[in-house]
């Protein structure tokens, strides 16, 4: 068995954003040489997700709507969290969202469902931070 790891590194320049991070993903496995096996791509932060879902921007921006009726960013002082930082709903977005996906590979490509893409989901940018992806098979 192979084992293959990388870091993917990014620096959204707003708050919020959703990036869609398939293409780096499938370079990693590429580059990993595994044909059949496993993929995990976490986000290696506490304010930033990774899930898998549609590339459709009209559902993008339902994400950021919702996430923001159930933990609304302002006012800051409604979290017992700030303090030092004012990233409390950044914590509860990136609980809802999730901090991994596993997907499975299968000839050597990333084995999705119809419409399936990966995403980075970035909850308090301005700042640099990683991905990691980690792929283990043969």
């Amino acid at each position: 068995m192979k084992s293959y790891r990388e870091e993917l590194w990014f620096s959204i320049p707003q708050r919020r954003a959703f990036l869609n991070i398939t293409p780096e993903v499938e370079k990693c496995l590429a580059a990993s040489g595994i044909r059949e096996g496993i993929c995990l791509v976490n986000a290696m932060h506490i304010t930033a997700s990774v899930f898998i879902n549609d590339d459709e921007q009209g559902l993008h921006h339902d994400f950021e709507l919702w996430l923001e009726k159930l933990a609304p960013e302002k006012p800051h002082s409604q979290y017992s969290h700030n303090g030092f930082e004012d990233n409390a709903d950044a914590h509860l977005k990136r609980q809802v969202m999730g901090r991994e996906v596993v997907v499975a590979i299968t000839d050597g490509r990333l084995d999705f469902g119809p419409w399936e893409q990966i995403f980075y989901g970035e909850f308090d940018g301005k700042r640099r931070k990683r991905v990691l992806v980690k792929i283990i098979g043969e």
